[in-house]
């Protein structure tokens, strides 16, 4: 299997390397946002369960402590709001949405590069492939009548070696930008709903928090 993978990518020509170096670029993206996105996860609807229980409970230190022990962009941005719970409702919404500046973009980074990269790989595949028979026809109109069925064969076998390989390397490209992109969103969804709820909880039990435990 593998031999016929390397001979199959000989055949294809110069622009194989090319497209080789585009799908490594996209597998160090799609591994590296899927660790990322991976550790980023949270389940939210257990997080918020938590955060109620303790907000109600007055007892906002246990919450921070729990914010931190997640170490997740959603529990970091929650956090930084019950660090200002003694503060006015203004500020506790400030802070989040200041940490959320700093979060969110972390989230989103590097996945829209898997659009571009998967472009690049099919435009190249697309490239070597016209290069590849133009190469082939000229060969076959210097060449004697019998190389030129040879000649002409191998030109073929370049372009769509080429062409193959391009096409497969954007369709990963494609996949890991569908499958991340659709984790991104629901992180930041998982945010946006939770960060809104926790605001909530604090603003509607201001009596019930433990102020000096914030602190």
């Amino acid at each position: 299997m593998l031999a016929e993978i390397a001979h199959h990518y000989n055949e294809g020509g110069a622009f194989m390397h090319v497209i080789a170096f585009w799908l490594i670029m996209a597998w160090t993206v799609i591994i590296e946002r899927t660790v990322y996105l991976y550790k980023s996860s949270i389940n939210k609807d257990m997080f918020l369960a938590t955060m109620q229980k303790c907000i109600l409970a007055g007892n906002v230190e246990q919450a921070i402590k729990l914010c931190s022990a997640a170490n997740a962009p959603l529990a970091r941005i929650v956090k930084a709001g019950l660090l200002k719970v003694n503060r006015p409702d203004e500020e506790v919404q400030s802070a989040m949405d200041e940490t959320a500046l700093v979060e969110v973009p972390k989230v989103e980074q590097r996945t829209p590069y898997l659009a571009l990269l998967a472009n690049l790989a099919m435009l190249s595949g697309l490239l070597g492939t016209v290069l590849g028979l133009i190469s082939a026809f000229k060969a076959v109109a210097t060449a004697d009548a019998a190389t030129k069925a040879t000649l002409l064969a191998a030109g073929i076998s370049e372009a769509m070696n080429c062409t193959a390989f391009g096409l497969g390397s954007a369709l990963v490209a494609l996949l890991g930008f569908a499958l991340l992109n659709g984790r991104t969103q629901k992180v930041l969804d998982d945010i946006n709903a939770a960060t809104v709820q926790v605001v909530n909880l604090v603003v509607n039990n201001r009596s019930k928090v433990n102020v000096q435990g914030s602190r």
